[in-house]
């Protein structure tokens, strides 16, 4: 292959494309800020002279500054890793329709569009009968209107018998949890939605409102998806991201979606696991998506499935569905497939060849108080062992040779940690193994001890995969 890459991201994810790219024969830039000057993303290339690949940069989330560099070094694609630029369809646009052209390593920026908007994926999932969570799929500006669909959600709530029913009133416009209310009885919903309609016009200038059932008792699955620009459209199974910070962050995933070992489904575990693919292959199809993506899911105590929203980026998670995956018995990277495909390659396998067995667990370890709130802890490492096994993997860009301060700008993620078995069981035990001979030892500015969620996640495998 041919092309020279900037990785437009920091820490393991720059990492994994940069040996990525290595793999596939590419050449490759990475960008840096003063605070992540002594990440391995960095340290591992050239600062200075001539041949330097390494540039900093004000931010990461400054698109001049990027395309730039990517100009200067006569980059011919970049590579938006997940956070930052991974969804933005106007700066994937910008990328690919400038006067110097550049590809972006991503799906193409209309379907970036289309699927990144929540409201228009819902509506697309509703024309093709694909179940989402009920209620509307566009903003509702009409106090009398929205009522009458809250007293509807509670209808059916009550007739399900559902237990305490619920439902959320938010903002259209909103994103990242902001601007959402719950509301358990319909005497309550005139002011709820009075309230959240304010803020919607004072935080984001429009008074849309959204409303919708609350579920609460449900398991939060992936489909991972592979594409390519030649109408080719794979899975690679289903993965569970359930046990997740108060934040909404996950901490610990699993592969396959479920696992009968692990808990007595009230359903057809397997079936159901084959109705999400079914479905998010369908919405691929319509929407021609040509790249890697990620289709996440929550599926009820009772087996129902319910599509939330489609994620149009590599996910940090990939590699958990790459470990229960063989093609000619090797696990694929689907970090290098996805900047293959993005290039413009033909698939070159089909669904058949694709074997799934055994299962994978992640671990993201990340410097945090567990018992605050998941308060992020900032301070200096000066010890990070984790043991290596033949049926495990790290990636992680703190470096294990000197001390390593952790940025305050940024969310203070240490690593990830990949096992997998032939069973989950086999798993689960390999995971506590690991978790057992990690050592991870650093200081605060006032002397205090690093403070980590290991014992968290120890505490949560045998939550896995069950209700």
């Amino acid at each position: 292959m041919q092309g020279k890459v900037l990785i437009a991201n920091r820490g393991e994810i720059a990492i994994r494309i940069m040996n990525a790219c290595k793999d596939l024969g590419l050449d490759y830039v990475v960008v840096y800020t003063d605070a992540d000057r002594n990440s391995q993303h960095v340290q591992l290339n050239r600062t200075e002279g001539q041949d330097k690949n390494a540039w900093r940069v004000t931010s990461y989330t400054d698109p001049n500054d990027i395309l730039a560099i990517a100009d200067h070094t006569l980059c011919t694609a970049i590579h938006p890793g997940y956070g930052f630029f991974s969804e933005d369809y106007r700066f994937a646009r910008r990328v690919t329709i400038r006067d110097r052209p550049l590809t972006f390593i991503g799906p193409n920026w209309e379907v970036i569009k289309s699927l990144g908007d929540k409201i228009n994926t819902k509506r697309v999932a509703n024309q093709l009968r694909i179940p989402t969570i009920p209620g509307t799929d566009s903003p509702i500006y009409n106090e009398m209107e929205a009522e009458e669909i809250a007293l509807q959600l509670f209808e059916i709530q009550q007739e399900q018998e559902s237990g305490q029913p619920s439902i959320l009133v938010k903002a259209a416009a909103g994103g990242g949890g902001m601007g959402i209310e719950e509301v358990h009885r319909i005497e309550q919903f005139r002011r709820v939605y009075r309230q959240v309609q304010n803020y919607a016009k004072r935080q984001f200038g429009d008074g849309g409102v959204l409303i919708e059932q609350c579920l609460k008792d449900f398991n939060h699955l992936e489909v991972q998806l592979v594409c390519s620009q030649h109408n080719e459209r794979l899975h690679f199974s289903s993965r569970n991201c359930t046990i997740q910070s108060t934040g909404r962050q996950k901490r610990i995933e699993a592969a396959p979606g479920f696992d009968a070992t692990c808990y007595a489904y009230e359903f057809d575990a397997e079936q159901v696991l084959q109705q999400i693919v079914d479905y998010s292959l369908k919405l691929a199809a319509h929407v021609r998506y040509d790249n890697v993506g990620t289709w996440e899911w929550i599926v009820s105590r009772s087996g129902k499935p319910y599509l939330l929203e489609v994620n149009t980026r590599i996910q940090v998670e990939n590699d958990v569905s790459a470990r229960i995956s063989y093609i000619d018995g090797e696990h694929p990277n689907l970090i290098r497939e996805q900047i293959r495909l993005a290039l413009g390659e033909p698939m070159g396998y089909k669904q058949k060849k694709i074997e799934f067995r055994g299962a994978s667990i992640e671990l993201r370890i990340v410097a945090e108080n567990t018992q605050r709130d998941f308060a992020p802890w900032i301070g200096t490492i000066t010890r990070f062992d984790f043991p290596q096994f033949d049926w495990s993997a790290v990636y992680t860009h703190v470096p294990t040779d000197r001390p390593y301060a952790i940025p305050s700008e940024y969310d203070p993620n240490l690593a990830l940690a990949l096992v997998w078995g032939d069973s989950m069981d086999e798993a689960k035990q390999r995971a506590l193994q690991f978790l057992d001979q990690s050592i991870i030892e650093g200081q605060d500015s006032s002397g205090g001890g690093i403070i980590t969620n290991l014992d968290y996640l120890r505490n949560h495998l045998d939550q896995l995969l069950t209700f």
